[in-house]
């Protein structure tokens, strides 16, 4: 008997489990285990899964592949816990969703699964997947990819320029201009330039990380819960470095309700901010909240971007009476036009100035068309300096920055 014992081979040891309510119904994931682990992985229920993970013998286990359908979006509190309970034995998670909700898996994709593959499952998508998790670095490893924190060392010996830009209407331009403005400010002189901080305050559909291909930190959003403990290098630590030159505070990982911070909140930012760089640009959002009157108290020109149309006529109407009503400076505004006509087209230059006739306004700044290249540019990550340095949108906002530098510098040796 021992002999015959001796000649039975070793089960294979289990590295993987799929977890579904029935596995049946992913049949094409059973074919890709099989393929890629042969027999050294296992099927648990939902029931299973949360038995065995509470087990010392799951922490051998590499990943599980959680496959939910349609019908498991009844339960899903049962499977964020499922997903929650292998990260903190530091199981690897492979979501697998078959025409799941974008309300449902974004829940569970933000549990902190590792990977989200379709199903059904495209050609050797699983294989990927896995190779994916094997190439990543463990949680203590991770760095926010190819980007640094500043490392110049905080002593709150600044007194910077606080510029917001704010948006009177969707597609103004408002963040590619807030984006190329701090980009341009960064590099307004080519040897001991300003220090220069962009903020993202727009913190539901902030675009500034998008547009200079940055990764979102939760540390964001952990500042601004806490603002009350802010410092210099707590702040510092919540930045991300673009190109060694430009500081960025992202708009938090996830959507948030504008009215998660306050005035007391805002200002507290704007000070240490404020206190550590040259200027600080800030991208605001179109909707107007209770911590705009901060922003607009702190600043010392508030751009408003607008175009040649109705709606941002009767939003900067809006604009300016809810300002006036509420007693706040609203002389502070300063118009921009985007999109404005070219040099040669009369008629549109006239229709510029009866609306600024009709709104009782001065329109400042008016920038050009810049065409594609600032969709493209935008897309790829990039100021316009970097893709199209010669784009006449970019030589505008180029010239606006040198005039806010030197018009800084003037007043600088004025109150010396």
């Amino acid at each position: 008997m021992s002999s015959v014992a001796a000649l039975q081979p070793e089960p294979a040891p289990i590295t993987a489990c799929t977890i579904s309510r029935d596995v049946s119904n992913f049949d094409l994931l059973i074919e890709d285990m099989e393929a890629e682990l042969g027999e050294s992985w296992g099927d648990l229920t939902f029931d299973d899964a949360i038995v065995f993970l509470g087990q010392p013998d799951s922490k051998a286990l590499e990943f599980v592949a959680i496959a939910v359908d349609a019908q498991d979006e009844s339960d899903l509190a049962r499977i964020s816990g499922i997903i929650t309970t292998a990260k903190s034995k530091g199981v690897k998670v492979i979501l697998i969703a078959d025409e799941v909700s974008p309300i449902a898996l974004h829940q569970l994709l933000k549990l902190g699964a590792d990977d989200f593959v379709p199903y059904p499952l495209p050609e050797n998508a699983l294989h990927e997947a896995i190779e994916r998790l094997n190439r990543a670095p463990a949680p203590e490893q991770v760095i926010d990819a190819g980007q640094a924190t500043p490392n110049f060392k905080p002593k709150g010996d600044r007194d910077g320029v606080i510029l917001p830009i704010h948006g009177l209407a969707g597609g103004t331009g408002a963040t590619t201009m807030a984006v190329n403005l701090a980009w341009e400010l960064a590099n307004v002189q080519k040897d001991n330039g300003p220090r220069v901080c962009l903020l993202d305050f727009d913190f539901q559909t902030g675009s500034v990380s998008t547009y200079l291909d940055l990764p979102r930190r939760e540390a964001v959003y952990e500042m601004l819960s806490d603002t009350a403990s802010i410092d210099n290098v707590s702040f510092l630590q919540s930045l991300l470095t673009f190109n060694d030159k430009l500081h960025i505070m992202t708009a938090p990982s996830e959507m948030l309700p504008l009215d998660i911070v306050t005035s007391e909140d805002i200002n507290r930012v704007l000070d240490v901010a404020r206190a550590n760089f040259d200027f600080v640009v800030v991208d605001m959002p179109r909707t107007v909240v209770q911590w705009t009157e901060a922003v607009l108290s702190q600043s010392h020109v508030y751009f408003a971007m607008m175009e040649l149309d109705m709606r941002s006529a009767q939003n900067t109407l809006r604009m300016i009476r809810a300002l006036k009503a509420e007693e706040l400076p609203y002389e502070k505004l300063r118009y921009v036009l985007n999109r404005a006509p070219k040099f040669t087209d009369l008629s549109g230059k006239g229709r510029v100035k009866r609306l600024a006739e009709s709104l009782d306004i001065t329109i400042e700044l008016q920038l050009p068309d810049g065409s594609r290249q600032v969709t493209e540019s935008n897309d790829h990550g990039l100021p316009l300096a970097e893709t199209a340095s010669k784009n006449p949108l970019r030589k505008e906002i180029a010239k606006l920055a040198q005039s806010i530098y030197q018009l800084n510098k003037a007043a600088e040796a004025g109150s010396a």
